[in-house]
C-alpha cells in the first residue's frame, strides 16, 4: 500500500534547524512491526503516525524512536499540529485553533496559533504535572557517565534530579555552556548505571545560554530509545520546567524560559516552556515553538 508521508523541522522558524520529524498523516492498516520499521528507515529521532481518534480527541498519535515506541514526545507533538494543519487535515479556527491528540500518556491539549491561515506556532500542555523519581546517582558517577569533572556538575539547592512529564528524564545541571558542550556519553558506564535506571534519558543543561535572549542552553542523549543525541527535545524541556519552577520563589503566576538546544549538532532548536503556579504548586506545564514543512511524498509498504 502506499502511504502519504510529510516531514518537518521542529522548534525552529528556519529549514534545516531544530528537529526533524516524519509524520504519517492516515497510518490506518500499518501495524506496529511496520510502524517500527518504517522508523527506523526514515532514522529521525521520532516519527509519527496518525489515526482517526478513539476517545474524542482531534487525533490519536503512536509515536516511535527508532528503538521503540513512547507513550508521549514533545517535538512530534508539537510537530504533528503544524503538519495536519498546514496541509489541510486539521480545520484551523482563526488565529487560534485548540485540539487535542490522544497519547499513550493521555489526552494531551495542543493550542495552534496561525496567520494568514498559516500556522506559525504551536504549544502542548502536559497531560501529567511532574513526577519526581528516585535519588539520582552521585556527582561523581554522572561525571565519568558524563566525561566531565565532578565540579563541572552544580549541587547544593539545584542538583541532579529525575523528572517525568510523561516521560522520565535524568536532568543535570552544569556550571556553565562550556560543560555543556563538552559532555559525552560513555556507553560503558551508561550501561552500568543508567540503562535499566527510572530514568536513563539525560538532559545536561546550563543557566548560560548563547543567545542573551534565551534562558538555558541544554543537550539531551537517550541511548536507551536509539537517539545518540536530540536536537530538540519537549518532554525533556516540560521536565525541566517542573525543575525550575520547583525552585523558584515565585508562588503564583506563569514563569517563562527559552531553550536553545541542538546548537552543538547544527541543529540550533529554540523550546518556549510555561509553567504555571498557584500557591507554590505547579498547575500546569507548556512547551511550544514553531516549526518549518519541509517535504511530502509517498511511502510504499
Amino acid at each position: 500500500m502506499a502511504y502519504r508521508y510529510c516531514t518537518a523541522d521542529v522548534f525552529t522558524t528556519v529549514a534545516f534547524g531544530g528537529n526533524q520529524l516524519a509524520v504519517l498523516p492516515d497510518a490506518r492498516g500499518l501495524s506496529t512491526e511496520q510502524m517500527q520499521a518504517i522508523t527506523r528507515e526514515f532514522n529521525y529521532a521520532e516519527s509519527v503516525f496518525v489515526f482517526p481518534p478513539e476517545k474524542g480527541g482531534t487525533r490519536k498519535l503512536r509515536i516511535f524512536t527508532p528503538g521503540e515506541e513512547v507513550p508521549f514526545a514533545g517535538h512530534p507533538t508539537v510537530g504533528t499540529a503544524h503538519v495536519l494543519a498546514a496541509i489541510g487535515e486539521i480545520p484551523l479556527d482563526g488565529e487560534v485553533t485548540r485540539i487535542v491528540f490522544e497519547e499513550g500518556v493521555g489526552p494531551v491539549p495542543v493550542m495552534i496559533r496561525a496567520s494568514g491561515g498559516v500556522p506559525t506556532f504551536a504549544q502542548l500542555s502536559v497531560a501529567k504535572l511532574p513526577e519526581i523519581g528516585p535519588p539520582p546517582p552521585t556527582r561523581q558517577t554522572l561525571a565519568e557517565i558524563l566525561s566531565l569533572d565532578p565540579e563541572d556538575i552544580i549541587g547544593g539547592m539545584s542538583p541532579p534530579q529525575a523528572i517525568s512529564c510523561g516521560l522520565p528524564f535524568l536532568l543535570v545541571p552544569l556550571r556553565n555552556r562550556a560543560a555543556v558542550a563538552k559532555a559525552r556519553i560513555r556507553m560503558d558506564r551508561w550501561e552500568a548505571v543508567l540503562q535499566r535506571w527510572w530514568a536513563n534519558m539525560i538532559l545536561v543543561f546550563s543557566r548560560d545560554p548563547e543567545d542573551p535572549a534565551h534562558d538555558v542552553r541544554a543537550r539531551m542523549y537517550g541511548p536507551g530509545v536509539g537517539v545518540m543525541e536530540d536536537p530538540a527535545t519537549g518532554s525533556a524541556a516540560a521536565a525541566l520546567g517542573g525543575y525550575l519552577a520547583q525552585r523558584d520563589a515565585k508562588a503564583d503566576g506563569t514563569l517563562k524560559w527559552t531553550v536553545e538546544q541542538g546548537y552543538e549538532m547544527g541543529r540550533p532548536s529554540q523550546l518556549h516552556v510555561e509553567a504555571d503556579k498557584v500557591g507554590g504548586a505547579i498547575t500546569a506545564i507548556r512547551v511550544g515553538g514553531s516549526s518549518v514543512l519541509m517535504a511530502e511524498g509517498t511511502l510504499k509498504v
